[in-house]
This record gives structure tokens, C-alpha cells and sequence, in this order.
């Protein structure tokens, strides 16, 4: 049976989304802008924008009941590819325990509110 997630500690859904949905055994986010959902702002910078989405992944496994260490797949979308050694940096630091999961990393021609990353995860429950 296919559960909703859904935190106020992670910006909400800006369209007709779950912020995560939980069925058999896993929990599959939808793309986390770098929105930080006490001001729906976004900080400055590569660096500071992949902290903030993977802050807000954190959060909603953190209300399925999970942590960093059960993910076993990320999708990385770039607005420019020549950010991916900034963003690689940041984003190694939230997955130390347990191993890194498996991984893509594209470059798209345009994300919501002009973002310069999103993150979506799979996780194991």
C-alpha cells in the first residue's frame, strides 16, 4: 500500500506532488529544489544550494522514518555541468555512513524557479 510523506521541515510541494511516497519497502522523494522552507528562498551558490536540497531530503526521510544511510539511489539534475565538482563536494559529506548509493548526474536546460540543482532520492524503509 502506497503511503504519502509529507514534512513542513521541507518546502511543499509547488505543483500536484507527494514530497515522497512510501510502497513496498522504499521511499521515492520527488526532486528537492534548494528551497529552504523557513524563508522559500534559495542561498547563493552551487555549494550552498545542493546543502539546502539534500538538508530537505534529510528531512522528509527523517518523517518516513529513515536516514541518509538507507538511500540506495540519487538523481542529480544541473542546470550547468560545470558545477559538478562543487556540488560533488557538498553532496559526498551527507552520505559517509553507510556507503554512497548508486548515482546519475545530468545537466537539464532549465529547472523550476531557475534552480542550479535538484535532487531526488530512492531510499530503502
Amino acid at each position: 500500500m502506497k503511503k504519502e510523506i509529507n514534512t513542513e521541515r521541507a518546502p511543499a510541494a509547488i505543483g500536484p506532488y507527494a514530497q515522497a511516497v512510501a510502497v513496498d519497502g522504499l521511499v521515492i522523494t520527488s526532486g528537492q529544489l534548494p528551497i529552504d522552507p523557513s524563508t522559500g528562498s534559495f542561498p547563493e551558490g552551487i555549494a550552498e544550494q545542493t546543502r539546502q536540497s539534500l538538508t530537505n531530503v534529510k528531512a522528509i526521510l527523517a518523517e518516513a522514518g529513515v536516514g541518509m544511510d538507507r538511500v540506495i539511489k540519487t538523481t542529480v539534475f544541473l542546470s550547468d555541468m560545470n558545477n559538478f565538482g562543487a556540488m560533488n563536494e557538498v553532496y559526498a559529506t551527507f552520505f559517509g555512513e553507510g556507503g554512497y548509493p548508486a548515482r546519475s548526474a545530468v545537466e537539464v536546460a532549465r529547472l523550476p524557479k531557475d534552480a542550479l540543482v535538484e535532487i531526488e532520492v530512492i531510499a530503502a524503509l
